[in-house]
């Protein structure tokens, strides 16, 4: 309530849904940072939306830097991005008559905001990153001691151009190319990607059903993210668990400043994901508890099973099976 009438008073409230402050998406305005970091909010995007000025851009990262708060980006310069594109620009999948998204799109704009970083200064994090050149521009900044971060998406991760089927491959920023793919990986594993994201982006049957070019972006991933991670990398043997474990919990937490969180230590709220990885399972997505069941990833084994999620110390979901041995 205190957040809505600040930004109420100012006649900027869009829309507050599921306790989210939405405010003004157009990329032309910064908000008052200073003031709602005052109310205790202290990371801010944009998410979904790239912002197009520079000059504006520039303004942003100065004001963000004196109210000491984060800048969470979405980077996407709409220039590079034909009307009804919806996959990554490569003969893999343009040469079935969709249109391709080139890197560029996300690249280009993130390039530039790490350089106007370099001269206002603040702190930085770019979401979702697709793009091998994006991961080198990240690690760069980083050498030269700018203070940004980067994460990277589970499908990202385990998905490529050559997959995509149709609409429910359909994501932004799209699935890119091999070299992509393996560029993400290697950049979390040295640094130069922070944590992995879901992103998580539920529609409806019907949405998604659409012609490739007006089906709507994304895919649900909170159901699937561990387990499809766990399969391919812990039980592939190429990340230890606790590697996994950090990268999903430990290290966002540490960059969005949640204090009590992202660990299991005393005083830390009880936030826990219980997992049997001696029971393997089947990604059904007529089971998810998200009303979104579009995915790519149904009927995908896994090696592992989450089997009870706990909030605040109190079980707020438990598998039937589970239920079931009443354990």
């Amino acid at each position: 309530e205190p957040y809505q009438r600040l930004l109420e008073e100012k006649g900027r409230v869009r829309a507050l849904p599921y306790g989210t402050i939405t405010v003004d998406e157009a990329g032309a305005t910064p908000t008052d940072y200073a003031a709602l970091r005052e109310l205790g909010v202290h990371w801010f995007s944009d998410d979904g939306v790239g912002v197009d000025s520079a000059a504006v851009m520039r303004r942003c990262l100065e004001a963000a830097r004196e109210a000491d708060v984060l800048f969470a980006c979405h980077t996407e310069d709409m220039n590079y991005r034909q009307p009804g594109a919806s996959v990554h620009d490569s003969p893999v999948v343009t040469s079935r008559g969709w249109i391709g998204i080139p890197s560029a799109c996300e690249s280009a704009q993130l390039i530039r905001d790490l350089k106007l970083l370099k001269e206002t200064g603040g702190r930085y994090h770019t979401c979702h990153v697709s793009a091998k050149e994006s991961v080198d521009a990240l690690r760069e900044a980083k050498a030269a001691g700018q203070d940004v971060t980067g994460e990277v998406t589970a499908h990202h991760l385990l998905l490529e151009d050559k997959d995509v089927q149709g609409p429910m491959w359909k994501m932004n920023p799209p699935l890119r190319s091999h070299e992509d793919r393996m560029a993400l990986i290697e950049g979390l594993e040295s640094g130069a990607l922070d944590f992995i994201a879901n992103d998580h982006a539920p529609h409806t049957e019907e949405e998604k059903s659409q012609p490739m070019d007006k089906a709507p972006f994304g895919i649900v991933s909170l159901e699937t993210a561990f387990p499809l991670l766990y399969t391919e990398f812990v039980k592939g043997g190429r990340w230890s668990l606790e590697q996994l474990v950090h990268w999903m919990s430990t290290a966002p937490a540490r960059r969005f400043g949640l204090e009590d969180t992202g660990d299991i230590l005393p005083g830390y709220r009880a936030d826990l994901v219980l997992v049997d990885e001696n029971r393997p399972g089947i990604i059904d997505k007529t089971t998810f508890l998200s009303r979104g069941k579009n995915t790519p990833f149904d009927k995908w084994p896994t090696a592992c099973t989450i089997v009870e999620t706990v909030c605040e110390g109190r079980t707020v979901w438990r598998d039937t099976e589970t239920e079931k041995k009443g354990s």
